[in-house]
């Protein structure tokens, strides 16, 4: 039990101390005050938490300067850290923790479901174990392999502060496409936007969705120089020196970065890898990667969370879409647009329709979103299955609905809609994942297979090649026992796709 896993367990990781499980006291106060809002100054334990608080951070000061992997710079200095170290006493830090420990185990049990919301704090704060542990282990990473990618892309290493040849090449064949007397900087908006006016093409942006659509010589090379400078800025050689040493990218992992319990990455764009460097992921030599993901997962955690018997039947087959796809004339696409747009929250046009016929088939599964999609309208807060509660509405928000005939009422209200209608899909579909990774890591242990990636619906594990089988068992278990634990009886099926290669980019 500690203030906070980010702060101390790399310490004890650097140390050579694996922790099999704990309760992340920071973890758990976010997800309880996501559900009860901001506690009051003066309620029993704000004085405890608040001195825990103080500590959450030190550590980091000094794991930071003793070279942990992963972090790019210290918050304090080893002297402040010591300072702060001094400042606090360690029984009465001790006495605080076990003050908010209580107070938090009292809050979980009465909770309307406390047995899954415990769930939900066990699992969250294993969650804080496994990033800590992949940060320091890493994902297997050639650099050399990611500077020839690059050169294939972008030509050779510019110097710095110049653009790669090709983004120059691109410019050049933009502006003479554009007809245009002077060069276009093809990363200014303004710019692009002045001289497609020109050409008789008025546009809203410059965003790639909008370029796509509009028949003109300039927009090829304008869509290459887009996704090439995309990449040069965001995983290019800066990224490289910055973030890939000793054969692996160490991402600081953020758990429930996002408001639906999804993860974040704070620095190196951990979750948005493109699947043109996945060729640089190569595991060590005898090793492989055992790469497993939830095929179709928020679809079927719909059909769980619904209990629609009709869906979950055609949840259980290996291709959801396909499956659905009998309702609507045997157009797999369309199957997929209309149960996109009921998860989504889109209504216009050809998926109005499809979304009708979605409806008719399969009323449980409709029903449980549009009445999550009322609670966001009416200002309500929904949850995900384990209780993880989206944010409030704002104060703005309310102000908007709450006035008659304000301006911007109808679309803030639909909006909040929306956003509660995917919430509680996305964020159960959350909990889900989190459960496996739980379960994964436990299976896992403290053996040579190791747990290096995790995102969204999909992990990775770093193995040697005769421990491959056991691995693929190991994760195919976790899945099914995290069904069970997440949504128990339910006949909705969930397939882990397994894919054992030496390079990330074959998986799929």
């Amino acid at each position: 039990m500690w203030a906070a896993t980010a702060a101390w367990y790399p310490r004890l990781l650097d140390a050579g101390v694996r922790v099999a499980r704990c309760h992340d006291v920071a973890l758990v106060d976010a997800l309880i005050s996501a559900r009860d809002g901001p506690l009051p100054a003066d309620e029993a334990g704000a004085q405890a938490r608040s001195r825990i608080a103080a500590l959450q951070a030190v550590p980091l000061a000094v794991t930071a300067q003793s070279g942990s992997a992963g972090l790019q710079e210290t918050l304090f200095s080893a002297g402040e850290a010591d300072a702060a170290n001094e400042r606090q006493e360690p029984c009465a830090v001790l006495d605080a923790l076990v003050e908010v420990h209580a107070d938090q185990l009292a809050r979980i049990a009465a909770d309307e479901q406390p047995g899954r919301f415990g769930l939900l704090a066990a699992a969250e704060s294993a969650g804080g174990l496994a990033a800590a542990e992949m940060t320091r282990q890493g994902l297997p990473w050639r650099a050399e392999v990611h500077d020839e990618l690059l050169r294939e892309s972008l030509g050779p290493r510019p110097a710095a502060g110049t653009a790669p040849a090709r983004l120059a090449e691109l410019a050049t064949q933009i502006s003479a496409a554009l007809h245009s007397r002077r060069p276009v900087n093809p990363d200014s908006p303004a710019q692009l936007l002045q001289a497609l006016a020109r050409e008789g093409i008025r546009l809203p942006s410059t965003r790639l969705a909008v370029l796509r659509e509009i028949d003109h010589p300039a927009m090829a090379p304008l869509i290459e120089y887009k996704e090439l400078a995309r990449l040069h800025s965001a995983f290019g050689w800066s990224w490289l020196d910055t973030w890939v040493r000793d054969g692996r990218f160490r991402p600081e992992y953020v758990v429930g970065g996002v408001v639906s319990g999804r993860w974040a990455s704070r620095g190196g764009g951990a979750l948005q890898i493109p699947r043109m460097l996945r060729r640089a992921v190569i595991a060590d030599p005898g090793w492989v990667l055992v790469v497993a993901d939830a095929a179709q997962l928020e679809p079927r955690v719909l059909a769980a969370l619904a209990g629609d018997r009709a869906f979950a039947t055609a949840a259980a087959a290996g291709d959801l879409y396909a499956e659905l796809a009998g309702a609507f004339g045997g157009d797999r696409a369309k199957a997929k647009i209309a149960l996109l747009s009921a998860m989504y929250g889109g209504a216009g046009g050809e998926a109005g329709q499809l979304l009708a016929v979605l409806r008719h088939r399969f009323p449980a599964a409709s029903g449980y979103v549009e009445a999550a999609a009322r609670a966001g309208e009416e200002g309500r807060v929904v949850k995900s299955v384990l209780g993880r509660t989206c944010p409030p509405p704002s104060a703005r928000w309310r102000e908007l609905t709450e006035e008659a005939g304000e301006p911007g009422a109808g679309s803030a209200s639909r909006a909040r809609g929306r956003f509660t209608r995917n919430f509680v899909v996305q964020a159960s579909a959350a909990d889900w994942a989190l459960v496996l990774v739980a379960n994964l890591r436990a299976r896992l242990g403290h053996g040579l297979a190791q747990l290096v990636f995790f995102q969204h619906d999909e992990v990775i594990v770093h193995c040697p090649a005769s421990l491959a089988d056991d691995v693929v068992r190991a994760g195919a278990d976790s899945a099914k026992d995290a069904v069970r634990q997440v949504f128990g009886q339910t006949n909705v099926v969930f397939p882990l796709t397994t894919a054992v290669v030496s390079c990330y980019g074959d998986a799929k």
